[in-house]
């Protein structure tokens, strides 16, 4: 029998390439916001009961991390409860399993080694909060789960980190960036092809091992940087993709020439962010025998999808 796949978040960074990843899975029903209120938990578990999936692949979320500490009630709504709304239905229903994306931001970062899925969680922000609220609802929901956190998500499509530094070189506007922010940059991409192998895993396995695997894991690229050493792979991955492409150079080379390192403390904002956000792959890498490549080998490949 060919399982029904429901991935949420449809036109996301991350949900676009599940769209990709998951596409001979089985029977593949996306959606986003245009077809589904996830503010209205009604509305959730109705989505739910009238795709009737085997698989829930939720991407879609609350992303806008400054804008709630203001909006703190409707990031709990889509982070924290619709992951377990979509979790009981799905248990009603007698489907298969939930894979679900958090965050580091469930760290505080006071951490100074990568942090493993055994370790405290203490959100410093409302969206970190609401985050790890939709962990726990799913914990108590009564199926199979795979909750995969993740950092620094980035993709060649959307709204981004990657996309952003690139606007404002070419717009020749200086580049002051972080540099006291240390994470794993990871591209989309990679995270739903690996997305795909732990659902195979579930799908061809029995339940009371899918039980058994059932958890949370942490799914980062290797390796670690600052936002500022993260623009600057940007910026030089870019120029040399530029000169293999024949293309203008002088915008790029300009934006190399303004960037600067600065602190947290000379770019507040509403939300507190985590000093370290650093994430052990250990456990994945054991269980499901997965392992992302470095940080910088992504972004090149994931500069050489970019149309410049």
């Amino acid at each position: 029998m060919i399982p029904t796949v429901l991935i949420t978040g449809r036109d996301g960074q991350l949900g676009f390439e599940l769209r990709r990843a998951l596409a001979t899975l089985g029977s593949i029903v996306v959606v986003d916001k245009d077809n589904v209120d996830f503010c209205d938990l009604n509305a959730v578990r109705q989505l739910v009961r009238h795709t009737h999936p085997d698989v829930i692949v939720n991407a879609a979320a609350y992303t806008a991390v400054d804008r709630a500490e203001t909006e703190h009630g409707l990031a709990q709504i889509v982070n924290g409860y619709v992951p377990g709304i979509m979790a009981e239905e799905l248990r009603r229903l007698g489907g298969k399993l939930i894979v679900h994306y958090s965050t580091d931001y469930v760290f505080d970062g006071a951490a100074e080694q990568p942090y493993t899925e055994d370790d405290a969680t203490k959100p410093l922000n409302c969206y970190g909060k609401s985050k790890l609220a939709g962990e726990c609802a799913i914990q108590q929901a009564g199926i199979p789960y795979v909750v995969l956190r993740t950092e620094w998500l980035y993709a060649t499509r959307g709204t981004n980190f990657l996309l952003t530094i690139l606007r404002l070189a070419r717009d020749g506007k200086p580049l002051r960036i972080i540099a006291d922010q240390i994470g794993s940059p990871t591209w989309a991409r990679m995270l739903a092809d690996a997305s795909a192998r732990v659902i195979t895993h579930f799908l061809t396995t029995s339940i009371s091992d899918a039980t058994t695997w059932s958890g949370v894991y942490h799914l980062t690229a290797a390796g670690q940087t600052t936002w500022h050493g993260f623009t600057e792979a940007i910026l030089k991955e870019s120029l040399e993709r530029l000169k293999q492409l024949g293309r203008p150079l002088e915008w790029c080379e300009a934006a190399l020439a303004s960037l600067t390192p600065i602190s947290t403390s000379e770019y507040p904002s509403p939300a507190r962010r985590p000093a370290y956000s650093v994430l052990s792959n250990e456990k994945i890498a054991r269980v499901f025998g997965i392992r992302l490549p470095d940080w910088h080998h992504q972004l090149h490949m994931a500069l050489e999808d970019f149309t410049f």
